[in-house]
C-alpha cells in the first residue's frame, strides 16, 4: 500500500470525527476535555501497516482559531522492538501549523519523544518528516506521559517534562 492510500485511510478514521466534533463546540482556543475531548479523539490509528487502539487517559487535543491539533498514545504492543522504539503514538492537525518552529502539513502521523531529547514526526509508512528539539519543563509540578497546554495562543505537548510548542499558521 503505498503512503498516499495510508494517509486517506487514516484521515478516513479521524475526519469524521473531527467534524462531528466542530458542529457543537464553542470557537475559543483551549485544550479540549471530557466530550469534547472524546468527539475528537480517533479510537484506534493505523500505521505501518497495523492498526493500534488509543490509549484514551493518554491523548490530548486543542482548539486553536478553529482547528485542531490531536495527538494520542497507542498500544505499540504489535509492533516490532525498532518501531516502538521511535513510534508512540498519533498527531493528527487539520491544518498547517509549527512544531517546535518548524512547517507541518495538514494530515495524520505518527509521532515520538526520543531520549536524546527530539520530538519526531512520521509519515504512517514510518519515515521521518520532522525532527525538533524539546524543552524541559522542570517547574511542572504534575507530569503525565501525554498532555496539552495552552501556551498563550499555542500549545505545549508534553511528554512527561518535555514539550513543544505547535502553533497554528
Amino acid at each position: 500500500m503505498n503512503t498516499l492510500a495510508l494517509f486517506i485511510v487514516a484521515a478516513s478514521v479521524a475526519i469524521p470525527a473531527l467534524a462531528q466534533g466542530v458542529a457543537d463546540v464553542s470557537t475559543s482556543d483551549k485544550v479540549l476535555a471530557g466530550a469534547e475531548l472524546t468527539r475528537v479523539v480517533p479510537t484506534s490509528f493505523y500505521f505501518q501497516g497495523q492498526a493500534a487502539p488509543t490509549q484514551m487517559r493518554n491523548s490530548a487535543a486543542a482548539r486553536i482559531n478553529n482547528h485542531f491539533v490531536i495527538a494520542g498514545m497507542v498500544d505499540t504492543s504489535g509492533y516490532s522492538a525498532e518501531i516502538r522504539a521511535q513510534y508512540q503514538g498519533f498527531f493528527i492537525t487539520d491544518s498547517a501549523i509549527t512544531v517546535g518552529g518548524e512547517s507541518l502539513p495538514t494530515g495524520a502521523y505518527g509521532f515520538g519523544f526520543s531520549n536524546d531529547g527530539k520530538f519526531n514526526i512520521l509519515d504512517l509508512g514510518n519515515n521521518k518528516v520532522l525532527s525538533v528539539s524539546t524543552t524541559n519543563d522542570k517547574s511542572l509540578r504534575r507530569p503525565r506521559p501525554l498532555m496539552m497546554t495552552m501556551d498563550g495562543s499555542n500549545v505545549r505537548l508534553y511528554a512527561g517534562r518535555d514539550y513543544v510548542v505547535i502553533a497554528v499558521k
